[in-house]
């Protein structure tokens, strides 16, 4: 799994679309923060932009006891009810997505896999085999400005050290013992699709133009890079 900064640094902007559509045009100061404590035990914290690719990690170190919501923006009660997975489906105020309530019950990495692949933003807890994910059940509204209130803790992750080759190639995480990462994000320019008139679609299909400043403060050194990104 490469997570959606990843994916941009390697000129992968299209892939890592869907992480974009909720911004506008401006400076995102302080956004995709991600804290790591490594000691006895992998701790990793993370603001809502993760939400997926926390999930996706966690797929991937194996299935395990699952419960929360996923947003879609297509009706999936179809791929629930292949893979007999428990809940309901319901259409979100304003119409712009479904809110599926996955109840508790064991699911497997492929269904959960399956799940994210179809979702806006997957928002489940996951207690698998020495790994456990905690996520809060609803996003927040994206504000401008370094001053804008950014929840640091919305994902959380721990799992055992054997897990950390797979997490650190993930996540783009150094070799250490403590570090926090924070990104700005700077969108330049809207890029609407030509000859699409549907609203939704041209939100939908719109690319975002711009630049990311990547900000490390690993054990105490603190340095920063730069990437212009089309997503």
């Amino acid at each position: 799994m490469e997570c959606f900064i990843k994916k941009i640094w390697q000129g992968k902007g299209e892939e890592a679309h869907n992480y974009f559509v909720r911004f506008s045009k401006g400076k995102f100061e302080n956004r995709a923060v991600l804290n790591l404590q490594k000691s006895t035990r992998i701790k990793l914290r993370g603001s809502f932009e993760w939400a997926n690719d926390f999930v996706g990690i966690a797929s991937e170190l194996g299935g395990g006891k699952v419960e929360g919501v996923v947003l879609s923006k297509e009706d999936i009660s179809k791929i629930m009810t292949k893979n007999n997975v428990q809940g309901n489906s319901e259409t979100k105020k304003g119409g712009l997505f479904c809110q599926n309530n996955i109840s508790q019950q064991e699911l497997s990495e492929n269904v959960i896999k399956e799940l994210v692949d179809n979702s806006y933003t997957s928002l489940l807890d996951i207690e698998g085999k020495d790994f456990s994910l905690k996520m809060k059940k609803k996003l927040p509204k994206p504000g401008k400005g370094e001053k804008a209130k950014v929840d640091d803790k919305f994902c959380q992750l721990e799992a055992d050290l054997k897990f950390w080759p797979q997490i650190k190639e993930a996540f783009m995480l150094p070799e250490c013992k403590k570090c926090k990462i924070r990104h700005d994000f700077i969108i330049q320019e809207i890029i609407l699709p030509e000859d699409e008139k549907d609203f939704a679609k041209i939100r939908e299909l719109a690319k975002r133009k711009g630049s990311i400043i990547r900000k490390l403060e690993v054990d105490k050194k603190e340095s920063q890079e730069e990437k212009e990104f089309l997503a």
